[in-house]
């Protein structure tokens, strides 16, 4: 008799979000001194307050117009070398403190229904309690966050972006076999997404799609079912679309024989909750007839540059952000060491639509920008690479900065801040 497979119940750290604050002095007193900041700030509202036995404090929390419940208490952390090395570049003195940090103060709360304002506010929670710290772990998310970017983000106007609400992690096992799978988005009142067999040729590729569907479910806030629905997220280098769905994985496990990697046996102590194996449809017939191919099935037609779509909502997010940081740009285009690249929006034939393409910064003048256009468009035939113009802030929707260390965009700006 075949076994049958059982989707288990999530784990607390799915269910809610939970993110450790460490503070630089492990101070007695945080509690009392984050509270009074805490209750006087003017980014939310504390009604209510419960002190339990243990040291923990509950807390009621109004935030544009939401109630929020968020529970504090203070305990031991010990932080994971190799979080520090997802997502975020930290110095050697960041490392080193967050490292030999041995107190933090856990946060956690229950998602609203935004899910981007919802981790906008425990961000700005986190900073009010302890504003000097020197990183937050978010555990939902498996991740180090550094103490420049947590600060600089809880301070923005702009809601952070879909993707630093979870995190994809890349598992890499025999045979050249590689598990794709992301942490996060389950406490977002969504499925955590996966991409089984893919291989160490092709996983940056994988990596790419996993990451832009995870940022379409995220921005479609519970208003898309992936379990019901398929999704249009790109395009492959000769111009066929890609076209999403998933499983839930105790059903898209059973379309793989003989799995390496990912298999029953690796679910008993993980990614056995609420998780979804991404497949795609190759033909408007076979979606119409729930025929599923695999991922790997495109192998071949990626290319070195296929196209993944951003959703409105996020392009105008990175439009705002770039527009709020663009005082870095003017900074870093004194030093002629760095490279400058800059996304024009350009709009299409209907004028409605834009294509959002790169160019290299040359010169500033005022509040106008000269560039030249670095790539062939996609849906643009009359300018080509090596077109030059001249463009305002409002024509921008990215940046990115190419220092003699690392490269720089709004997202990680922290990097510059000393």
């Amino acid at each position: 008799m075949k076994k049958v497979l059982t989707e288990q119940p999530l784990a607390y750290w799915e269910e809610k979000s939970y993110m450790m604050v460490i503070p630089k002095e492990e101070d007695d007193n945080i509690f009392k001194s984050g509270m009074e900041g805490l209750l006087s700030s003017k980014e939310f509202e504390v009604k209510d307050t419960n002190f339990g036995e243990s040291g923990s404090i509950s807390l009621k929390i109004v935030y544009k117009n939401q109630e929020y419940e968020v529970g504090i208490y203070s305990g031991g952390i010990c932080v994971p070398e190799y979080y520090l090395y997802r997502s975020f570049l930290f110095t050697e003195e960041e490392k080193n403190s967050i490292l030999n940090a041995k107190k933090a103060i856990t946060i956690f709360m229950k998602f609203g229904s935004n899910a981007k304002e919802s981790y906008h506010l425990q961000l700005k929670l986190a900073l009010t309690l302890i504003p000097n710290l020197i990183g937050v772990m978010d555990e939902s998310a498996e991740k180090m966050l550094p103490a420049r970017w947590v600060r600089m983000a809880a301070l923005s106007n702009v809601l952070p972006s879909a993707n630093d609400l979870f995190n994809v992690h890349a598992v890499n096992g025999k045979d050249n076999k590689v598990w794709l799978h992301t942490h996060g988005l389950c406490r977002c009142g969504i499925t955590e997404l996966e991409i089984l067999e893919s291989d160490r040729e092709h996983y940056q590729q994988h990596y790419n799609l996993i990451m832009t569907y995870a940022m379409f479910l995220v921005d479609k806030n519970g208003e898309f079912n992936p379990e019901k629905a398929s999704a249009y997220i790109g395009r492959l280098i000769n111009g066929y679309p890609v076209v999403v769905t998933c499983l839930p994985w105790v059903e898209g496990i059973l379309e793989y024989k003989k799995l390496k990697m990912g298999n029953a046996k690796d679910r008993k102590n993980g990614h056995n909750s609420k998780t979804s194996i991404i497949f795609l449809y190759t033909s408007e017939e076979n979606e119409k007839n729930g025929v599923l191919s695999k991922v790997s099935i495109y192998d071949e037609l990626w290319g070195d540059n296929p196209l993944f779509f951003f959703s409105n909502e996020e392009t105008n997010r990175m439009k705002s952000l770039a527009k709020e940081r663009f005082s870095y740009v003017i900074e870093e285009f004194k030093n002629k060491d760095n490279k400058i690249l800059l996304k024009i929006g350009l709009p299409l034939k209907d004028k409605k639509n834009f294509e959002h393409i790169w160019f290299e910064l040359l010169e500033i003048k005022g509040d106008k920008f000269k560039a030249r256009l670095t790539q062939e468009p996609y849906d643009i035939s009359d300018i080509h690479t090596g077109y030059e113009a001249w463009y305002t802030l409002k024509d921008i929707t990215d940046w990115i900065i190419y220092t003699k260390e690392f490269a720089v965009n709004p997202s990680n700006a922290y990097l510059l801040e000393k």
